[in-house]
């Protein structure tokens, strides 16, 4: 079922207030650290890191599946700059290699199928450079995440206030099933959201298979260590 979330136009345009500039995205951009990279955003969303990365001369390339989200993005400031592809992780295709392939956003654990997972590693193997990075990141599965998930919180945006609250629904071995809701003025929207969390060393070892061995762990965006017992976050940069 798709993720309401993304699909939806009208939360579309919630989602650069709901996820504004924060530091991980400024983990992301200081990767693009020689000029005129070739940079592939998986899950590119709304833009904003594509539209960052572009404003500094880089070759960008966005690929989300949400047209909704696409529209938005393409109305950002370089937005004319980029190569915009509506498709997936797995199955997207370009004539371009890219020196950096990033997806953000805990996109990652979208993939819940092993068969995807699989797809979509073999895919940017495929389209990552001779010696490029793929950088990503997921959540620590050791991490008390049920505790830490339900939360309800007042967004504020143009047209007004939205109520905006989350609510797990399960969270069954890797499996986490969880809804958003968004209490609008007129209506409320409600998301329905399916992630997987896998360990580290079972990441570490897909990436390995498809050719792309992990060459840096870590565990929040300051840049410290991977700590499976402390880090919420593990974030990865395997290399071609």
């Amino acid at each position: 079922m798709p993720d309401n979330h993304y699909t939806s136009a009208k939360l579309a345009a919630l989602y650069d207030y709901d996820s504004p500039w924060s530091g991980d995205r400024d983990f992301y951009l200081a990767l693009a650290d020689r000029d005129k990279m070739d940079i592939l955003d998986l899950g590119c969303g709304t833009g904003l890191i594509c539209d960052r990365y572009a404003g500094a001369g880089h070759n960008v390339t966005g690929v989300d599946p949400a047209a909704a989200m696409l529209d938005v993005a393409r109305t950002k400031p370089h937005g004319p700059k980029i190569e915009w592809i509506e498709a997936n992780a797995q199955d997207f295709k370009s004539d371009k290699r890219f020196d950096l392939i990033i997806m953000t956003g805990h996109a990652f654990q979208v993939l819940v199928d092993d068969h995807d997972i699989n797809a979509a590693f073999a895919n940017i193997a495929n389209h990552l450079k001779s010696g490029g990075r793929f950088v990503f990141e997921s959540r620590n599965p050791d991490w008390d995440w049920a505790s830490d998930w339900i939360y309800t919180m007042d967004l504020v945006a143009p047209g007004g206030t939205v109520k905006e609250s989350r609510h797990l629904k399960s969270f069954d071995g890797n499996i986490m099933t969880f809804d958003l809701s968004y209490q609008f003025s007129d209506e409320t929207l409600t998301s329905h959201s399916v992630l997987r969390f896998l360990t580290a060393p079972d990441i570490t070892s897909r990436l390995k298979a498809h050719g792309m061995p992990v060459s840096l762990l870590f565990g929040d965006w300051d840049g410290s260590p991977f700590d499976q017992a402390r880090s919420k976050e593990m974030i990865f940069i395997a290399s071609r």
